[in-house]
């Protein structure tokens, strides 16, 4: 029998799973779906068999993340895919915060996932999730190799200079606190398709990618490497996003303290689930708010106004940073889909070599493509991003090379 060449990747959020079957030969997707509101009685489960076969949903009580992934299990089966079949060669797994001490993907194992639970304290949303989720499908499969691939991977080629924060070194050292970027996966699988798109390899371009969606955060891409990027220790530091503040002077923590008499954790919802778009103008829908700018809203103009000038603000840092810039690149749901978005955060750049066509920024692809004008310098791209398939190009790597 051949090697088996199917990875299922699995992103285990708080009360979430999402997850895709992929066949490494191709990168063609055998099946994708969610299970949401899990330890609600509305649980809901989206099964989509790829070839050909009938999108299933149900919605039904699912207690916890074991018996979602058992009825993911389950629904795989149904179509002939079950996680028992000998065609699948590993299961990878969506963790967001890696520390210092995983700048790669890797093979888990009891020591690696003790040092994930270590790091939950820096990643206290998302790390105990993923954490669940690879407890749950070792014990599935406990034969089965399975791979943590993080977030921050590949934000941990940013020098020193650009991860640490100047605050006191020992108590920094003493907590871990630095920057670790997030989004790793999809600014990986972003630049080095942008250099494709370019016609050249990873090592010749320089690259700022700026994924857009309801998080989002900007990264400067040098040959390849992450030489910095907007968010830091979490994900709430940067652009503005969807309901994360993003940038904020620190000091805006002390005077809520102090001045409205609010509490730490009532500080971190304001700042990570009450602000960004929605606390601005009520909404984090891009296309609810430029139907609101249409409209003549104040509010929501504001609201983007904001967001394309700390985009901007991004662009230029970014540039700053890397000297030579080959393109820009926009991803991710905003990124992909709001040519208004893509527009207002280039216009005026026009020194800095950067430009927008019209025409080509008006058209709806779900391929990498140029936007800017031939004449540019620069070029301004969209590539779409996919995350899954990152993983699980990172985890069949990684387990064909330790198995020959």
């Amino acid at each position: 029998m051949s090697d088996p060449t199917r990875v299922l990747v699995l992103n285990s959020g708080s009360s979430s799973v999402k997850y895709q079957l992929l066949d490494m030969r191709d990168g063609a997707r055998l099946a994708v779906g969610l299970v949401e509101r899990i330890g609600e009685e509305t649980s809901r489960l989206v099964h989509t068999p790829v070839d050909g076969g009938e999108r299933r949903e149900r919605t039904e009580p699912i207690a916890d993340h074991e018996a979602a992934l058992k009825a993911v299990a389950g629904e795989l089966s149904a179509d002939g895919l079950g996680l028992d079949s000998p065609e699948l060669a590993a299961i990878g797994h969506r963790v967001v915060h890696g520390g210092l001490k995983f700048s790669a993907p890797t093979v888990i194992t009891d020591e690696v996932l003790a040092e994930v639970e270590r790091l939950v304290p820096v990643a206290p949303l998302h790390n105990p999730a993923n954490i669940t989720g690879i407890r749950t499908a070792r014990a599935l499969r406990p034969d089965l190799p399975q791979v943590a691939v993080f977030d921050t991977a590949f934000h941990a080629t940013m020098p020193e200079h650009a991860a640490r924060y100047a605050i006191d070194t020992e108590t920094a050292d003493a907590h871990r606190i630095r920057r670790y970027g997030f989004h790793g996966t999809s600014h990986a699988y972003v630049s080095r398709k942008a250099a494709a798109l370019l016609g050249r390899a990873p090592e010749e371009v320089n690259v700022i990618v700026l994924h857009l969606g309801n998080g989002a955060s900007a990264s400067a891409v040098a040959g390849g490497r992450c030489v910095d990027t907007s968010m830091g220790l979490t994900p709430l530091e940067g652009l503005v996003m969807g309901t994360r503040s993003g940038d904020v002077d620190p000091a805006v923590v002390f005077h809520l303290e102090r001045v409205a008499g609010m509490s730490t954790d009532e500080i971190d919802v304001l700042l990570n689930k009450k602000s960004g778009l929605v606390g601005l103008c009520g909404d984090n829908d891009m296309r609810e708010i430029r139907r609101r700018i249409d409209e003549g809203d104040e509010r929501a103009r504001l609201a983007f106004d904001i967001y394309i000038h700390r985009l901007k603000k991004y662009i230029g840092a970014y540039y700053a940073v890397l000297g030579r810039v080959d393109a820009v690149v926009f991803t991710a749901g905003v990124g992909e889909n709001a040519a208004p978005v893509r527009e207002a955060a280039v216009a005026g750049l026009e020194e800095l070599g950067l430009a927008v066509d019209a025409g080509l920024n008006a058209v709806r692809s779900g391929e990498p493509r140029l936007i800017s004008p031939e004449y540019a310098r620069v070029a301004v791209a969209v590539v779409p991003t996919d995350e899954e398939l990152e993983i699980a190009q990172q985890t069949y790597s990684l387990v064909t090379s330790e198995s020959h």
